[in-house]
């Protein structure tokens, strides 16, 4: 059997085993079993009453902006028409190209985190979902990475924006912050979310979209809280 780090062993004196504890209180206990030598992310994870089909009919995939922002820094590059260039390095984009940065997405040799693209260069840039897809980065209009309003794109993307998919069985994982923020500033962006995921339940769905919740570290254990009142 593997032994043990000491460092586990510590954290384990914080678990809270079958028990919900109140979203006021969870956070505290959190970044207390945040014992890492870097800034973990703090992360919420989540199951709700929803369930990917085939059809796709009923499916949550969208962007929420955190108010305290996800403390995660994301290298942007932005696909536009040459005239736009100048308009897209101001926003605070990383990267700016064309048909430049088009042929280096083709060849694989690029090292951004977010792509955002004009919906003129979206012709251009479909025949290459192969390579972006995987990654997670090919533009979306419901992800606002397809916009002709460069700025707010970019600036969503900086200041906090982040995505929200659910696998088949309805789990859906998100960073809203990190150790380093301050807990008030933690639970704000953690109400936000939750709140955002409630208006999002669509007609057909009966009860309780939000079936159970967890808040975790990258490296410590992880807390259910107690739903009620949420």
């Amino acid at each position: 059997m593997k032994k043990k780090s000491k460092r586990y062993k510590e954290i384990l004196k914080f678990a809270v085993k079958d028990k919900k504890i109140a979203a006021k209180d969870v956070i505290d206990l959190v970044k207390k079993n945040s014992t890492a030598k870097f800034d973990e992310s703090i992360d919420i994870s989540l199951r709700i009453n929803l369930k990917q089909s085939k059809g796709g009919d009923l499916s949550l995939r969208t962007t929420v902006k955190l108010p305290n922002g996800s403390g995660k820094k994301n290298k942007v590059a932005v696909l536009c028409e040459a005239d736009k260039a100048d308009e897209a390095k101001k926003s605070g984009a990383d990267i700016v190209g064309s048909d430049d940065l088009i042929e280096k997405i083709a060849a694989g040799k690029f090292d951004f985190t977010k792509l955002v693209c004009t919906p003129a260069m979206m012709s251009k840039i479909g025949k290459h979902g192969k390579v972006l897809g995987p990654k997670g980065l090919m533009p979306n209009p419901k992800l606002g990475t397809v916009s002709a309003n460069i700025k707010k794109s970019v600036n969503d993307i900086k200041t906090g924006l982040i995505e929200i998919k659910h696998d088949k069985d309805g789990n859906i994982g998100a960073s809203i912050g990190k150790k380093s923020f301050s807990t008030e500033n933690l639970i704000n962006n953690f109400k936000h979310f939750i709140d955002f995921i409630k208006k999002e339940k669509p007609d057909a769905i009966k009860g309780d979209f939000i079936k159970n919740v967890f808040i975790t570290s990258t490296m410590g254990t992880s807390v259910k809280i107690n739903s009620k009142g949420i």
